[in-house]
């Protein structure tokens, strides 16, 4: 199943975010389960995720969004998890 995590930055956490970026990253290659992913922008500025993972179960989602480094940094206001159907792309 396909999962998208809309994740949204707490303001003023850009410094969080470029300095957990490299984990994250790392964390996304080695997972194995991201189809794809980038950061909102808000005046070119990062203050957010997409990420989509293709995982087994809601609940394989809910536990890669906990692991991930942005997450444990404190990065997100927020993070919405929902199953996610690909029509097009």
């Amino acid at each position: 199943m396909r999962v998208a995590l809309i994740c949204i930055d707490k303001p003023g956490h850009l410094a969080v975010r470029k300095e957990n970026r490299a984990a994250h990253l790392t964390y996304i290659e080695k997972s194995g389960v991201v189809e794809m992913a980038g950061p909102f922008l808000k005046g070119g500025a990062m203050c957010g995720s997409l990420v989509v993972l293709e995982v087994e179960t809601l609940e394989a989602a809910k536990k890669w969004a906990a692991a991930d480094p942005y997450t444990k940094a404190g990065l997100f206001a927020s993070v919405d998890i929902h199953e996610w159907k690909k029509i097009i792309g």
